[in-house]
């Protein structure tokens, strides 16, 4: 396996020794709920000493139906961001899903996310690489891991080599999602930080995702300690203060209150796999 780079997001390392956590609300809610969210964030990473970099969606363009909520729109979505980088100091990462969206969201946020089913969307990938900005991509279900390594190259290409990789598990079946522990393997070896996004990886696609029947949340902690043993960077674990609510994904979130103490096995496992590279 070749050595793997190390990308900054503030003050972040990501591929260096310490495990480091993405998370948020699915999707930007009400600002007083994403305050709350950002506050407990911050304690968790205080008292955990875990670093942190806030994850939500100004616009969810793949929702199922035109009747759920897309979110606030960029404007209002990265007023709210900058809000929250400007009282919490995280670092924050959100989805684009238009190249015209990158260049005025690369003004406030330090991570551009090419959702998984955009991953091979040429024009998407070079406009986000372009800005300079790190871009994480997200695996596409539908794309052999090894494969990733084409959208790698795209914004290699564009000059930009600040990426991460995301994995966030197969299409299997009828609306299932498996996570493959190869694809951890094949994704590190492409070269960059590797994290896991647990919470979509327990999705069960074709059901809402206002519907709690539409995920398997009793399967966070295996399939997140399959990941840390793997070798993954990070871990991707979207969080609301109270999920069944939620206005997206409400079936897979993690309850807030429930993060921290759902982490500290995490970091311990992680620091014992540390070990056992070195």
């Amino acid at each position: 396996m070749q050595s793997k780079k190390i990308v900054k997001v503030g003050d972040i390392e990501c591929g260096a020794d310490e495990l480091f956590l993405i998370s948020g609300p699915c999707v930007i809610e009400d600002e007083k709920i994403m305050m709350t969210i950002a506050e407990r964030l911050k304690e968790i990473s205080e008292r955990l000493n875990i670093k942190i970099i806030y994850k939500s969606s100004f616009q969810k363009d793949n929702r199922s139906s035109l009747d759920y909520y897309m979110g606030p729109g960029l404007d209002a979505g990265i007023k709210i961001l900058a809000k929250i980088k400007e009282q919490f100091g995280f670092s924050l990462l959100t989805d684009v899903h238009y190249p015209d969206q990158c260049a005025p969201v690369a003004e406030v946020v330090d991570v551009l996310q090419i959702p998984a089913y955009l991953c091979m969307q040429t024009t998407l990938v070079v406009a986000a690489a372009k800005t300079g900005r790190v871009v994480n991509v997200k695996h596409g279900q539908f794309l052999a891991p090894e494969n990733m390594k084409h959208p790698v190259k795209k914004i290699e290409d564009s000059g930009n080599h600040q990426i991460i990789l995301t994995e966030r598990g197969y299409s299997f079946g009828y609306n299932d999602l498996i996570v493959d522990p190869r694809s951890f393997y094949h994704l590190n070896n492409i070269g960059y930080p590797v994290v896991f996004d647990v919470t979509h990886a327990i999705r069960k696609y074709g059901i809402p995702s206002k519907d709690v029947n539409g995920g398997a949340r009793e399967f966070l902690p295996v399939l997140a300690r399959a990941g840390v043993s793997a070798g993954v960077d990070g871990l991707f674990v979207e969080a609301h203060t109270c999920p069944s609510e939620a206005l997206c994904d409400a079936a897979s979130q993690l309850d807030i209150n429930l993060l921290e103490e759902f982490l500290k096995p995490l970091i311990e496992l992680h620091n014992v796999e540390v070990k056992y590279r070195s």
